[in-house]
């Protein structure tokens, strides 16, 4: 059984994807940045505090003033060069010949049957967990994206879903990943001259 445009739309399932508009990458960052701000930065206080009062001790001996925002906009930048990565890391990955073996698997439900079919409870067990494996090795980092997106963000979750969903049923749902990936790079780039600028 194949699945096709068609088969959704009798299915009732919405199958429209859209590429992404750079505003939406900048929305998309300016929501991670955020999310991370107020995730992060309070987990930051302590030393941020201690940077202030050091800071101030040293200003009374003559040093120059050093405002604490500095001193949090070098953590926040910490933070989102780590987005960057994370998203130039998954571009990668989606790219890879490792990215392309464990979709293929996932994308050939019958071969796998056919391949590591185990009769009784245990082989089930056995052969969910190999498939399991297999779809960690296709989504591993897709699933890292929840932090760049936010892990609470239902739409980025129901996103990234749809994404891996389409990517393993669709036809030439393979480059849809390359694609993808491509994209997540592009993102990347654009995030780290807007981070370095």
């Amino acid at each position: 059984m194949t699945w096709n445009m068609h088969s959704a739309m009798q299915a009732g399932v919405a199958c429209e994807l859209h590429p992404w508009s750079a505003m939406d990458a900048l929305l998309t960052f300016v929501m991670w940045a955020v999310m991370m701000v107020g995730m992060m930065v309070p987990s930051a206080a302590p030393m941020s505090l201690l940077f202030a009062q050091v800071s101030r001790k040293a200003a009374a001996q003559g040093a120059a003033v050093v405002p604490t925002f500095v001193f949090v906009s070098g953590y926040v930048a910490a933070w989102t060069l780590f987005g960057a990565v994370l998203l130039a890391g998954a571009g990668l990955y989606q790219l890879s010949p490792w990215k392309n073996a464990c979709l293929a698997h996932c994308r050939a439900p019958a071969s796998f049957f056919a391949a590591h079919w185990r009769p009784g409870g245990w082989g089930a067990f056995r052969m969910g967990l190999a498939h399991g494996l297999y779809c960690l090795g296709c989504c591993w980092i897709l699933m890292g994206l929840l932090f760049f997106g936010g892990v609470m963000n239902l739409l980025w979750v129901a996103g990234l879903t749809i994404f891996v969903l389409v990517e393993k049923i669709a036809p030439r749902g393979e480059l849809l990943a390359r694609m993808a990936g491509i994209a997540m790079l592009v993102a990347a780039g654009a995030q780290l001259v807007g981070a370095l600028s």
